[in-house]
């Protein structure tokens, strides 16, 4: 059998302990360390800095340490720190790309470009595919603008990294005033899909837009966006339209270009590289430019995947309220908010933002959201109205909006209501199975339509056969059509998607029951009462219902409920 993982972190910190000093000092190391690992697995990058310092400090000999907690002080984005750890830990001859990454961070973050150009020259660089745009930006930063045009290109000629290589070289010339440069490479299709990114849209509609070529800008912004734009896009709209020269703002100086080199490459790898790791490249993105608010949000939303909610609140916090993304990040602030357990918190953010800014759908649709997850449904209801009412005419994207409001509506009991919701829904998307779903399993609990509501949760399970939800629904409501034997296979594919889900597996227990398994049915029910989260329990397992059918079965609690035994509920369907 494997050893456990805090096994293995109890063997290391042993190891460090028995070549630590004695007594006191080493339990207190044994302790930090301890801690700093722990805290490490979590995430917690301000316990992790704090723990590895103190360890740190009884000795600062060991590369590992030096490394974990560069790594956790790049998290924070405390760049001196790391920086000064990172020429320790080569102080005592070791080669780390952690503490590479550092130093040079450290260093643009000071201007030092030279220092920055000769440690990627020496061999001590972040890594391949960085290396060339950081000295290419560097180059520029030195004042040396043929050497950097050079070292774009060296760049470019590396396979896969053309069109990287062309955007930023497209910047660099922008930076400088080269609007032509800048716009013969946009045009040129060298950037391949990097030219679609929303960020290289805006900068090159800022380049169209210096050379005096207007129409071509707001013509680049409406096929790209459509009419749905954010108000970021909106503005740069607005400016354009009035006859007002946009602005080049994405790359003003090398610090800038190189702020958005580790940007661009946050999202290049965003498929490869794990949350916490992409988080050091947006830090030290946010580090160069702290306005690069793109680079700002993505720190805040890795944060919140990582689970260190209050640092992602903080993040979305540094966001201006009079920057046309400061509705986003306020949406982020409360998801985070609502995600860490402040619901209350949350509800006090989106109300303030619905006050300034209850113009978007997206603000409203999120407040309902939030209305709805904390079983405020009327509340729900009027936010996702405001929502629907900003609509000039018929949107696909109300689709969701129609279906949230009809979840709010069932469950206040307002069945009308909720089906004119639901099928106002299916008549924008028709073939959205979560809708399909919820609006044929509501008919058949109001006994209605029996025949197309069977339709629909079938058609849901045909676009989505791998949704444990959507294949339990057909299983329970061929169950409540009496049709027992067929549900079973339903529910038992159910269970393999979502094993450890109360209600699926209390699902299949009643099934069991019906088909005459009884002790399978009881081995269910029994599984169902383990998954039941004693303090947020669903109305759909409750598990005192649960336990009365472990005690006396499911006909002898139907009969205590009034509803018709199993066998006449089945001929009363057919």
């Amino acid at each position: 059998m494997a050893a456990p993982a805090r096994d293995w972190i109890r063997g290391a910190a042993l190891a460090l302990v028995l070549a630590a000093p004695g007594g006191a000092m080493a339990q207190g190391f044994a302790g930090d360390y301890l801690a700093a690992r722990q805290a490490s697995i979590f995430g917690d990058f301000e316990a992790a800095a704090r723990y590895y310092d103190r360890t740190i400090a009884r000795d600062n000999s060991r590369p590992e340490l030096l490394e974990r907690s560069i790594f956790a002080h790049m998290a924070l984005g405390e760049f001196d720190r790391a920086g000064s750890l990172g020429d320790r830990l080569t102080e005592l001859g070791q080669s780390s790309r952690i503490a590479q990454m550092a130093m040079i961070a450290d260093r643009l973050s000071g201007g030092d470009y030279a220092g920055t150009v000769a440690m990627i020259e020496d061999g001590k660089g972040v890594g391949t595919v960085v290396d060339g745009l950081i000295e290419a930006w560097a180059l520029l930063g030195e004042g040396d603008m043929s050497a950097a045009l050079v070292a774009f290109d060296e760049v470019a000629q590396m396979q896969g990294l053309a069109p990287l290589a062309s955007y930023h070289k497209a910047l660099a010339l922008a930076s400088v005033g080269d609007y032509e440069g800048a716009q013969a490479i946009f045009a040129s299709g060298a950037m391949g899909s990097v030219q679609g990114t929303r960020r290289a849209i805006m900068a090159h509609a800022e380049v169209l837009s210096q050379l005096d070529r207007t129409d071509e800008a707001l013509a680049l912004l409406n096929d790209s966006f459509g009419p749905g734009i954010d108000p970021g896009l909106r503005a740069l709209q607005d400016s354009l339209e009035s006859g007002e020269a946009l602005p080049f703002t994405h790359a003003q100086s090398a610090r800038d270009g190189l702020a958005e080199v580790f940007y661009t490459l946050a999202g290049a790898f965003s498929s490869e590289m794990s949350s916490d790791f992409l988080l050091i490249y947006s830090r030290i993105a946010t580090e160069l430019r702290p306005d690069h608010i793109d680079a700002q949000l993505l720190t805040a939303e890795l944060y919140d995947e990582i689970g260190q909610f209050d640092l992602a609140v903080e993040a979305y916090r540094q966001v201006p309220r009079d920057d046309p993304s400061f509705h986003a990040a306020e949406l982020g602030r409360a998801e985070s908010l609502r995600r860490s357990g402040r619901d209350d918190a949350a509800v006090e953010v989106l109300e303030s933002l619905a006050d300034s800014h209850g113009d978007l759908p997206v603000v409203m649709s999120a407040l309902g959201d939030t209305y709805r997850t904390m079983e405020r449904f009327e509340a729900a209801v009027d936010a996702y109205t405001a929502a629907l009412d900003l609509f000039a005419e018929p949107d696909t994207a109300q689709w969701f909006l129609y279906y949230a409001r009809g979840i709010s509506q069932e469950r206040q009991g307002n069945w009308d209501e909720a089906e004119s919701d639901f099928r106002a829904a299916l008549e924008l998307n028709p073939e959205q199975p979560q809708v399909l779903n919820y609006l044929g399993y509501s008919l058949v609990e109001q006994q209605e339509n029996l025949d197309e509501a069977l339709a629909m949760i079938e058609r849901a399970v045909e676009i989505e056969p791998n949704s444990g939800y959507i294949v339990d629904s057909l299983g329970w409501v061929l169950y409540r059509l009496g049709r027992y034997d067929e549900a079973v296979g339903h529910m038992e594919r159910a269970a393999e998607l979502m094993p450890i889900d109360p209600v699926v597996n209390d699902h299949l227990g009643d099934v069991y029951w019906a088909v005459g398994r009884e002790l399978e049915a009881e081995f269910m029910w029994n599984r169902a009462l383990s998954f039941v989260d004693a303090e947020d329990v669903s109305q759909d397992a409750d598990p005192d219902r649960i336990r009365r059918k472990l005690e006396v079965g499911l006909d002898t609690v139907l009969a205590e409920e009034g509803s018709p035994p199993l066998d006449v509920a089945a001929d009363e369907q057919r």
